[in-house]
């Protein structure tokens, strides 16, 4: 299956709801007084937040008047475009190698999962990948991630359950330093943001990280789970505080109709989006496309 495809079937959910709405607004016609607050009410409505809604209308308006546009059909054509120019605005960055990707994340959303699917993703880029077991924290979390590491044919370093989580993250730098890895995939323990202890972890280990391979880029990615909706928005905000987040991976996406939260996690919070997954398989983590994401949808 395609790159598009996968896309496309992985947000069907997400483009029927959202359907459902535009379809009840895009009525056919001309675009009268109550189009643009029908329009609002449908985007809100599918997790887009009232800022960003706002925002899409505000353009739109614009841009109706500019090119003075009187047919709701052709209004729709431009709210496309100006959706796509939305998720095009903020980029990720180019890899370079040495990488160290450190994933965070609050317990549940995918965080192992993810994992061995971007160890797969790297490996099929023909870079040599080491993860690291750095979550200590919760029972059957090594065991998990070996399981991974097996799967996908790369790489593990871990220590025992309970053990300083730094620790593991330096003996794991030195293993990746001495073979010459391409890219050090490091877990951590799932946690809220509200457990300070935690928190202060993560830092620990991002200073490890620069102290021990400042040669290296540095990613933090937080993976985030698509079906809770505007929750996640408090999530991402909370690490980007704390340690810096440089992009999001967003989970669960084939199973959601939630899919439109990733145009205020965007626009508001102005962290890229790396990586969407679209379904179970190793294979189902692909790289965020704006354009194909918004073909996916409408």
């Amino acid at each position: 299956m395609g790159l598009f495809a996968k896309i496309k079937q992985g947000l069907k959910k997400t483009k029927d709801a959202l359907i459902n709405k535009l379809n009840a607004v895009f009525r056919g016609g001309d675009i009268d007084a109550d189009f643009y607050d029908d329009l609002e009410f449908a985007l809100i409505n599918s997790d887009m937040g009232a800022t960003t809604s706002q925002e899409i209308i505000a353009r739109l308006k614009d841009v109706v008047r500019e090119k003075h546009i009187f047919k709701q059909e052709k209004a729709r054509e431009e709210l496309k475009d100006i959706l796509k120019d939305i998720l095009s605005d903020c980029p990720t960055q180019e890899y370079e190698y040495p990488l160290i990707i450190t994933v965070v994340g609050v317990n549940g959303v995918g965080k192992t999962t993810t994992i061995g699917k971007l160890a797969n993703y790297f490996k099929q880029k023909k870079k040599s990948v080491t993860l690291v077991a750095g979550d200590t924290f919760r029972a059957a979390a090594t065991e998990q991630l070996t399981e991974w590491a097996k799967r996908v044919d790369v790489k593990i370093v871990k220590h025992q359950e309970g053990a300083d989580a730094s620790a593991v993250v330096y003996d794991g730098i030195a293993s990746a330093k001495a073979k010459k890895t391409d890219v050090l995939i490091v877990d951590t323990a799932g946690r809220l943001h509200t457990k300070v202890n935690l928190m202060e972890e993560l830092k620990k280990i991002n200073r490890i990280e620069k102290r021990e391979w400042p040669e290296a880029m540095q990613l933090n990615l937080i993976v985030v789970d698509a079906t809770i909706g505007q929750n996640s928005l408090v999530q991402v905000n909370a690490f980007k505080d704390a340690i810096g987040i440089d992009g999001i991976v967003l989970t669960k996406l084939d199973g959601t109709s939630r899919g439109g939260i990733i145009f205020p996690i965007l626009k508001e919070i102005k962290t890229p989006v790396y990586f969407v997954g679209v379904g179970e398989g190793v294979d189902d983590l692909e790289e965020f496309d704006a354009n194909s994401f918004v073909d996916g949808i409408l």
